[in-house]
């Protein structure tokens, strides 16, 4: 037994799934770099579509039945927190996934497999497949079994991220809302690189970098957070000055 057939079984022990469908599953476990696009390799992409819908129904449903008197903006606000690429990352490396999949020796040179969107993409892709070849509940199982520290995490506050304090910063400052452009969009499709530049009327841009154009802007944000704070403290506690 090699060590991907290997990584494969372990999966399927994990999940509690065995697949009556072997081309499925290897579909699902097949990143679209294998192949360089060919259209003889069947890869993950549109099963990505189809788990994001069943991953979204499934944890909706849960939400439902954990408070059935919520209103349905407290849940927007809950799921925004279950179905996200983080999320689903965290999930793809407790079931074992990095392991199982396959990549090209390109994508996976530039880390790949280790990339937090692309394992995110790679979770919903077997979620459908365990929709296809078993049913709903299967699905459901795996969602419960895997997404059960994620509802622990529920009612934890969450720190704002950068580009709210950013936009709070620049409010409370009587200035207008920080804008974001897209500086470049470098590298393979599948592990694209973005930077963008962040500008707040009456301070120097500055520039963050990213695997998706969201973490870049919060990038760009953190490090015109982390400037400016850094020059209001120097403002409020000059050095000595001695003549």
């Amino acid at each position: 037994m090699n060590t991907r057939t290997a990584a494969i079984a372990e999966l399927e022990r994990r999940i509690g799934h065995a697949f009556a469908d072997r081309d499925l599953l290897e579909r699902a476990l097949t990143h679209a770099s294998v192949g360089d696009g060919a259209k003889a390799v069947r890869h993950n992409e549109r099963l990505e579509f189809l788990g994001d819908r069943v991953l979204n129904l499934v944890a909706a449903e849960r939400l439902m039945a954990l408070d059935p008197d919520a209103r349905e903006g407290e849940m927007s606000r809950l799921m925004a927190g279950l179905v996200n690429y983080h999320a689903c990352s965290r999930a793809a490396r407790a079931c074992g996934l990095p392991d199982a999949m396959r990549f090209s020796a390109s994508a996976s040179k530039v880390g790949a497999r280790d990339s937090d969107a692309v394992l995110g993409d790679a979770c919903e892709a077997l979620i459908a497949a365990l929709y296809i070849d078993g049913g709903l509940e299967t699905a459901r199982a795996f969602f419960l079994t895997f997404w059960a520290d994620e509802f622990e995490r529920l009612d934890e506050p969450r720190a704002k991220d950068p580009k709210t304090q950013l936009q709070e910063w620049a409010q409370g400052r009587g200035l207008p809302l920080p804008a974001y452009d897209l500086v470049a969009r470098e590298g393979p499709d599948h592990a694209p690189t973005f930077t963008i530049a962040v500008r707040v009327e009456g301070f120097a841009a500055e520039h963050g970098q990213g695997r998706s154009r969201q973490d870049a802007e919060k990038a760009a944000a953190l490090h015109m957070l982390l400037k400016r704070e850094g020059a209001e403290a120097a403002a409020s506690h000059p050095s000595d000055t001695r003549l």
